[in-house]
């Protein structure tokens, strides 16, 4: 028997071995095994069974050990990772290692425990003569004897206060037996004891939701794949639909797939999912994904999916790749979030694996969203996706009221650029006297994004990255949100001497400042990347805020998207502009996007809600739609924009980008390649560039970048890559392609 293996050793190529007949039985495709390379034994993954034709079989080495029992890598998971690896021009061997966790790559060990159980029932004389020669015994046997289940050794013997040497003595004996088991390390358990559960009931479902529930059951029942997009406004019931969905796939002994966009919506998502999967059917073990986990949690978790112990799981951008036995159904909340495209290789997007995993399955697809991507949007319209609306937020409760503050204005009342509006400071004060909540929102950490001198206009610059460095008040340093390069803030400017040097602009600690200023009695938090250091703190907030221990939550985009606080009645997005002027034909969605999912954390309890959109801006397209939450508008101004410009969703487009130490050896290279590229591709794609991309050096490397426009990836991907491999690449210049990319910096 021979078989072809993946190595995950580094490099991307499959290699043949001999199965040794003991192992033989274990041997499937998808299977984690061990096998020799040079002198030393490497995990991989068994890809094909047989040799290739004309395969030269003498002298194959043999395997040395299959891992585990069952697949890692089940069938589907294995055509997705060839498919992802042609899609988007990477090594199968570097799919393969984003899909297994780390811990089962190199082969950890399951954590077990030993369990105490009875063997047999004990004598009258047996116990007699333990009564009498062996108490300790004794004591021991008639607790075990009275459990319903096994126990775990070490709190038996902590409870009872005896010694292995009794276990050892009553094993002897036949009358106790133990055993092992595995140890679940289970992500989040502790919130069933912190109150961080909703109701375990479902909710009733109003019309629009009804009819989204039936839609997805007569979907789902078809057995055939699918992809339908749930578009409804913010707080109109989305998640209802969702697990409404997810027990009808549960009911059919289907698995599911729920992915979220940020690891800070995780713990609310799987409370929900536990709550109410433990009401529907006891036993529906939740599996929580994502890279904060420890490793002993991913590795319980993954074991959990691929031995079939549990059908569900939860999780960011990574859940996709999950071992979900019988997968019936693939969720995608909030799928228009750019943290579902992966920045480093497999640069892969977990939505569009999603529809392509589910597709592989034959199962279910469904994508949510208030403000769907516009890719996702075309598809409806092109008969693609299959599209649901709701259009109403549940019991009847309102959007909340936006209202627009000039800046322009505000900046000329106060002299000075201010952080809070004078009508945003009202309205604040209003809600902390109503004990009610508000959160702010600005798209920016520490205190402010530069430092400037007045005098000679000097900006301190981070000297490995073309960006300025951000001011951190918190410990007077200047820091690099690229490179993490971090120096002391100066107090004179370093070019004049003038001690004229000051902070400019805002970020999310000056706004917490400003805050504790007008608001002396008032709980203020901060929630973003520098204050959730700590692994679990993001929960910690997130409980607080819902517990009515925070006033005030101020924070980045986190905040941003799904969280649910109904005593919220007061959001304020302080400045709206931030994601506006960047050098991004998807500016324009990605605020509009921003502004409607920020404005819709208000009002989603009982009391109406309200948004303060401060902005020096107004009349533009994006905040003019998201103050009348206006997404069809905004579809179809945006769309005829792209369509001009022949930009996605109307073509698909490929960053090519190039980077090195040397700038003028990265450009020449840069423009070398790019006339090969019209060389053998004429107008089959439309080439721009090269030019130097938006930051142009980031951690002491130059960045130059081609943008290619196609009609479709599959067909021009074999011969592009093909061709990148011919070319004579010097080795002080690294290249990578981005398909589909999100961000062009």
């Amino acid at each position: 028997m021979i078989v072809g293996v993946h190595p995950l050793a580094g490099f991307d190529k499959v290699l043949h071995y001999t199965v040794p007949e003991s192992l033989r039985a274990d041997v499937v495709p998808g299977v984690l095994v061990r096998v020799p390379i040079s002198q030393r034994l490497h995990l991989g993954i068994v890809g094909e069974i047989g040799p290739p034709k004309d395969f030269p079989v003498a002298k194959l080495k043999a395997i040395a050990q299959v891992v585990y029992p069952f697949p890692a890598l089940p069938p589907d998971l294995l055509g997705l990772a060839r498919w992802m690896a042609g899609y988007y021009a990477c090594g199968l061997d570097s799919v393969i290692e984003t899909m297994i966790p780390a811990a089962v790559r190199r082969g950890a060990v399951i954590k077990q425990e030993k369990l105490l159980a009875l063997a047999r029932k004990a004598t009258d004389e047996e116990l007699a003569v333990l009564q009498k020669r062996a108490p300790q015994q004794a004591k021991l046997y008639a607790f075990v004897a009275q459990q319903f289940q096994p126990s775990a050794k070490s709190l038996v013997l902590e409870r009872l206060g005896l010694t292995a040497a009794v276990v050892a003595a009553l094993v002897k004996r036949g009358l106790v037996r133990e055993e092992l088991r595995r140890v679940e390390r289970i992500a989040y358990a502790d919130d069933w004891a912190k109150g961080e559960l909703v109701a375990s009931q479902p909710h009733a479902l109003n019309p629009g939701q009804q009819r989204a529930v039936t839609a997805l059951e007569g979907e789902l029942a078809t057995g055939k794949f699918g992809v339908t997009l749930l578009h409804g406004v913010t707080g109109s019931g989305k998640t209802e639909v969702y697990l409404r969905a997810i027990h009808t796939a549960l009911a059919n002994d289907g698995g599911v797939v729920f992915l979220v966009p940020e690891v800070a919506l995780t713990p609310q998502t799987v409370a929900r999912l536990r709550a109410r999967l433990e009401a529907i059917a006891p036993g529906n073990q939740c599996v929580v994904w994502h890279s904060h986990l420890s490793e002993g949690e991913r590795l319980d978790g993954w074991l959990a999916l691929a031995t079939g112990e549990a059908r569900i799981v939860v999780g960011a951008r990574s859940a996709v790749f999950a071992p979900v036995r019988n997968l019936r159904l693939v969720v995608v909340d909030e799928e228009h979030e750019p943290a579902y495209k992966q920045d480093e290789t497999p640069r892969y997007h977990g939505r569009d694996v999603a529809v392509m995993r589910a597709k592989l399955n034959q199962a279910r697809c469904v994508l949510g969203s208030a403000t769907p991507s516009l890719e996702s949007f075309a598809n409806t319209e092109a008969g693609k996706y299959g599209l649901l609306q709701l259009e109403e937020r549940v019991d009847n409760r309102k959007l909340p009221h936006i209202v627009v503050v000039d800046l322009r204005i505000e900046a000329a009342k106060q002299r000075a650029l201010p952080s809070l509006s004078r009508q945003l400071v009202d309205k604040m004060q209003g809600r902390f006297e109503r004990k009610e909540q508000t959160i702010l929102f600005i798209n920016r950490r520490g205190y402010s994004p530069s430092m400037q001198c007045k005098s000679c206009g000097h900006t301190e610059e981070c000297e490995h990255c073309s960006i300025s460095l951000t001011y951190h008040r918190t410990d007077e340093t200047l820091r690099c949100h690229l490179c993490d390069h971090r120096r002391p803030a100066p107090v004179r400017c370093p070019k004049c001497q003038a001690p004229d040097i000051r902070w400019k602009g805002l970020g999310t600690q000056r706004v917490e400042e400003a805050v504790k200023r007008v608001l002396p009695r008032a709980r203020v938090e901060r929630m973003d990347t520098d204050a959730m250091s700590k692994k679990n703190r993001f929960r910690e907030i997130l409980r607080e805020f819902r517990a009515g221990k925070i006033d005030v939550l101020v924070g980045t985009q986190m905040i941003g998207k799904g969280l649910d606080f109904p005593n919220v009645t007061l959001v304020g997005l302080v400045d709206a502009d931030i994601s506006l002027h960047v050098p991004d034909f998807r500016a324009n969605e990605r605020t509009f996007q921003l502004l409607v999912q920020v404005a819709g954390r208000a009002g989603r309890g009982d009391r109406a809600g309200e948004v303060i959109l401060q902005t020096f801006t107004p009349q533009s397209e994006p905040i003019q739609f998201s103050r009348h939450v206006d997404f069809a508008g905004f579809a179809a101004s945006e769309m005829a924009q792209r369509k001009a410009f022949g930009y996605p969703p109307y073509r698909h487009l490929i960053q090519h980008q190039f980077k090195g130490r040397n700038a003028e050896k990265v450009k020449f290279f840069a423009t070398q390649w790019a006339k090969r590229v019209e060389e053998v591709f004429g107008k089959r794609l439309e080439l721009r560039g090269p030019a130097p991309s938006p930051t142009e050096k980031i951690k002491d490397e130059y960045r130059w970048q081609l943008w290619y426009f196609t009609p479709a990836v599959t067909p021009i991907m074999p011969e592009l890559n093909k061709l990148r491999a011919e070319f004579a690449w010097p080795d002080d210049v690294s290249q990578v392609l981005d398909v589909d990319p999100v961000n062009l910096g």
